[in-house]
């Protein structure tokens, strides 16, 4: 049975994370079980995008410089590193390190940033969607793997935690061949769970002291949650922080394609240490709409026509509130199936060509763009 520990935690004052943190780890086993000394241990963080720490978006800086601290004490090299969206190089990973809080904690504590933006095809026989990945060369090059995710809500997939963290190990805009590839939530989830079954993290770390609720991943609302999970399995660890702000496990696609393969499916699989989860739990956390309209496919079938027409006609789309909008052409940039086209400095999208991976929604600088459905169908799950 796996293990999540969960440790309560009210704000990100250092001493009180490193606390909390390092209690919760200790009731996993002893530091050796995960890092020996001299591994170089990759800190694998949410850094989706340029955003400072309190808007919740990113996994937070004093979060991964206790883990660097911690790794530190057990005589491991901690190593800050992710893959933004957007473009993959020196200058966005500064721009990103410094905007998110990284930058600062690094310079204090002493913690190295990775600037190696190279790439390289591996093999993954045991994938289910795809057979090998382009993946950051300083994954291949560390010793130890920790995933420090962020709990938050996603248009695509309802919830953001440890599993779809590790979709960051992919280079910059190769993401965008992802999406393309795998149109389907079905699909992407399969290849959610193949990045994570490759990676294979030793450790994975929710921050969940200030979640994010509402229009996630990066234009939602800062939630305080106050706690702090881990475990040694990504899987367990999202069935855990999912259950704890209350987002039904049925409706995360993620893990019912990690259950399909015998991996964690709810909470009687896992075994609970720390703090109560009943005395933390969330209970009105605001989750966005589906990406579909989900009881259509249950009378005509995902694949039919007719309900591939009800969705694309009636389901949740990226709609651009322009007075807002500065025309950065991020969106244009970062769709993956090239929908959108700039038309008088402003953004249009074709709906016929939208897959509603709503990366645009998701890398918006200026959180100008809502995901909303129909009035007709709002009601429906």
């Amino acid at each position: 049975m796996d293990q999540v520990s969960i440790m309560k935690c009210d704000d990100y004052e250092p001493e009180q994370v490193y606390k909390a943190l390092t209690t919760s780890l200790s009731l996993l086993g002893d530091s050796s079980q995960f890092i020996r000394p001299g591994m170089r241990v990759l800190l694998k963080c949410n850094l989706l995008m340029r955003k400072k720490p309190e808007e919740a978006a990113t996994t937070h800086p004093e979060i991964v410089a206790a883990v660097a601290r911690w790794v530190k004490t057990a005589g491991g090299i901690p190593v800050i590193a992710d893959s933004p969206g957007g473009l993959y190089t020196e200058r966005a990973l500064r721009g990103v390190y410094r905007a998110c809080g990284m930058e600062f904690v690094a310079t204090r504590d002493d913690i190295e940033l990775n600037y190696n933006v190279e790439e390289v095809e591996v093999s993954h026989h045991e994938g289910k969607t795809i057979k090998s990945h382009t993946v950051t060369k300083v994954v291949e090059e560390a010793d130890a793997i920790i995933n420090i995710a962020k709990l938050k809500t996603h248009g695509m997939t309802l919830y953001t935690g440890a599993v779809k963290n590790l979709f960051g190990v992919i280079p910059g805009t190769t993401k965008a061949e992802y999406h393309l590839r795998m149109k389907k939530l079905e699909d992407f989830s399969d290849m959610l769970v193949d990045i994570s079954s490759y990676v294979k993290p030793n450790l994975s770390i929710m921050d969940a002291v200030v979640g994010m609720e509402g229009q996630g991943p990066s234009a939602g609302e800062p939630r305080k949650i106050g706690a702090i999970l881990a475990s040694a399995s990504p899987y367990a660890l999202d069935v855990v922080s999912a259950s704890l702000v209350g987002i039904p496990l049925d409706r995360i696609c993620t893990i019912q394609r990690a259950n399909e393969r015998g991996l964690c499916s709810d909470l009687n699989n896992v075994e609970l240490l720390g703090d109560c989860l009943e005395e933390l739990k969330i209970h009105d956390f605001k989750i966005p709409f589906h990406k579909k309209v989900g009881f259509i496919e249950q009378y005509f079938g995902g694949d039919s026509t007719i309900s591939q027409f009800i969705n694309n006609k009636f389901g949740p789309r990226p709609v651009f509130h322009y007075e807002g909008c500065i025309g950065c052409r991020d969106c244009e940039r970062n769709c993956p199936p090239k929908a959108i086209t700039m038309v008088e400095g402003k953004p249009v999208v074709d709906m016929k060509e939208c897959i509603r991976c709503y990366c645009c929604q998701e890398l918006c600088p200026q959180e100008t763009i809502e995901i909303k459905r129909s009035w007709l169908f709002q009601t429906f799950k």
